[in-house]
């Protein structure tokens, strides 16, 4: 897959200022934030680059490494000195391979002191300890768990206590999915040596070999405590903080709470995915919050001012004079907060009229009476 140019995607220029890369991805943050676009892929993997770029751009350091190297100077254990120790050989900046070097390892000129071309790019290629460990230590798993939550508890925010089972490295065999002391064969790729060669040149390049993990040995023994698997389940109980607004669908990120493939290895994040219950009054749409609710005949019909419920609290609500059944008012500001960015939506109400539930006699006049009250049919206008 093709790099993305960071500064195209927050729309700057190369030598914009801090100031022009905080505005330049606060503005398009609010654009394409997934609260403001529920369900849009599109605005979701969008957000991610802008949030990605800005992360590199705003710092220094990193803006630094990625002007010169590009996104290669963003991995982790990247080694900015020795990469342009070994740019600087490629372009012949040492007099030339012969020049410079005496072979894989060679003398520098003047003081004849010993000079090891794996101890400058070793680090860089793979072929020292330091390498190997790192090749070792494979990247940690992301982990989903499904989160129920009342709509409520959604709109307000909430603590919730979960368990879960989390893969975590095998005590017995450290993640290695073998056991140590079991028979082994040399590994085939190899040699038995951990290590192959790659490239050609009068300078031979070295890489930890990808099969046996550097270590030289297969074994043909899995442990039997994970099955081969190098991962057990672990239960764990979290409490864990959910934030106000969260709606269907939402992905909130736990750091480091993740699955690990090795003891010391870096640990991936665990996302909770939030799926919100009906709620028997309330229906949401984005920020917008709409609520059905019931009123006499005599409050549509002479106006009234009424209690309604919200999430922050109760407020009075002016119903007009002659209002209509499924008439819709608007509370602003009433519906659910992003405190992400900072807009609230609205409360709409749809008054539905109610009829006594008693139809008893007294009731039966005062409908009569009303009836009598149509200028027209209600039904007069009604086409198909």
């Amino acid at each position: 897959m093709a790099q993305k140019d960071l500064y195209r995607v927050l729309g700057v220029s190369r030598t914009a200022s801090a100031d022009d890369i905080k505005k330049a991805y606060r503005k398009l943050a609010r654009k394409y934030h997934p609260d403001i676009n529920p369900g849009n892929k599109e605005a979701e993997e969008r957000f991610k680059d802008l949030s990605f770029a800005h992360d590199v751009l705003s710092d220094p350091e990193k803006r630094k490494l990625y002007d010169e190297f590009g996104e290669e100077g963003l991995r982790p254990g990247f080694d900015a000195e020795n990469t342009r120790a070994y740019q600087q050989w490629r372009r012949g900046g040492f007099g030339g391979a012969r020049g410079g070097f005496g072979g894989a390892r060679g003398e520098q000129r003047g003081d004849r002191t010993p000079f090891s071309f794996e101890d400058v790019f070793g680090d860089w290629l793979g072929s020292s300890n330091r390498g190997r460990a790192r090749e070792e230590a494979e990247p940690g798993e992301d982990l989903e768990y499904a989160l129920d939550l009342d709509l409520m508890e959604a709109i307000r925010g909430t603590s919730r206590a979960i368990s879960l089972q989390r893969p975590t490295p095998c005590p017995v065999c450290r993640g290695r999915g073998r056991q140590r002391g079991r028979t082994n064969t040399a590994c085939p790729e190899c040699g038995g040596q951990g290590q192959v060669r790659v490239g050609s040149g009068p300078v031979a390049l070295i890489r930890t070999c990808a099969r046996c993990g550097g270590t030289g040995r297969l074994s043909g023994d899995g442990c039997t405590h994970c099955s081969g698997s190098g991962q057990v389940n672990t239960p764990e109980r979290l409490t864990v903080k959910i934030p106000p607004g969260v709606d269907e669908g939402s992905r909130v990120r736990l750091s480091g709470k993740g699955a690990a493939h090795t003891p010391d290895g870096p640990v991936g994040d665990l996302y909770l995915i939030i799926h919100l219950r009906t709620h028997p009054y309330l229906e949401r749409k984005g920020q917008d919050l709409f609520l059905e609710l019931p009123v006499t005949v005599r409050e549509a019909l002479s106006g009234a001012t009424v209690t309604v419920p919200t999430p922050s609290g109760e407020v009075n609500l002016k119903i007009p004079a002659g209002s209509q059944s499924g008439q819709k008012l608007r509370l602003k500001g009433k519906g659910v907060t992003n405190e992400k960015t900072h807009t609230s939506g609205d409360l709409y109400i749809k008054l539905m009229v109610q009829l006594p539930r008693s139809g008893n006699e007294r009731a039966r006049q005062a409908a009569e009476l009303l009836e009598s009250c149509y200028d027209e049919s209600p039904r007069k206008h009604m086409q198909l």
